[in-house]
């Protein structure tokens, strides 16, 4: 199947270049672009592509905004947001309005289509310095993260409990395997009851939760 994409950003070099590196390969298509946020939610209820790459700082209307009303639509699409800032506030911000992925905008061609085929499959894709942004940010304690009732983290098992935090720390489902010596099928297994449990959407929402619920405790 090709993955539809929707290109959002206010500046016309960086659209027709992710349209150039996107259309190349043989499974995407750009179906369309945004010059900012109002846009990108309109042009998203009409063309309904399978991921937005979403720029972060537009007019109008911001890419957080953007992200949030396209993900409460309940259109299906998933966004991947892009960024020249890495800033800790747009990391936090961006993934707790509802973004599937999050890549810094000097990723190689390679890296934003792999991102977009991962975040079209529904798999959560967060860049390796995003994450440790994101740990340190917790770390100094300057966010003001919404604590989850404990109650949920109650109902998962001693297991479940174990992959959501090392989800948080970012391990790939293989990866978590290979930690606990078990099949990845069976951690593919975990991973979904927890989702459920926790009523969450994806591999992203959970590691935000893990860090709201301070499960995970940054080193």
């Amino acid at each position: 199947m090709t993955i539809r994409v929707l290109i959002a950003d206010d500046q016309m070099m960086v659209r027709e270049g992710f349209s150039v590196l996107l259309n190349a390969q043989p499974d995407i298509e750009v179906a369309g672009e945004a010059v900012n946020g109002r846009e990108a939610i309109d042009r998203t209820t009409a063309l309904r592509p399978d991921v937005v790459l979403m720029d972060i700082r537009m007019p109008e209307v911001n890419g957080i905004q953007a992200t949030r009303e396209i993900v409460a639509s309940g259109s299906g699409t998933r966004v991947l947001v892009l960024t020249t800032f890495d800033l800790d506030e747009y990391v936090y911000e961006a993934l707790r309005a509802g973004a599937s992925g999050f890549l810094l905008k000097d990723a190689s061609a390679r890296q934003l289509a792999d991102g977009v085929r991962v975040v079209a499959a529904g798999d959560a894709l967060l860049a390796p310095a995003v994450t440790r942004r994101l740990i340190v940010e917790f770390a100094r304690g300057t966010s003001t993260p919404r604590p989850p009732a404990r109650v949920r983290i109650g109902e998962l098992t001693e297991r479940e409990t174990e992959v959501l935090a090392l989800i948080a720390q970012g391990l790939s489902n293989a990866e978590i395997a290979g930690h606990l010596l078990v099949a990845e099928s069976t951690i593919k297994t975990h991973v979904s009851r927890l989702l459920v449990k926790l009523g969450l959407r994806d591999r992203t929402q959970a590691a935000i939760f893990a860090y709201e619920a301070r499960l995970v405790t940054p080193a």
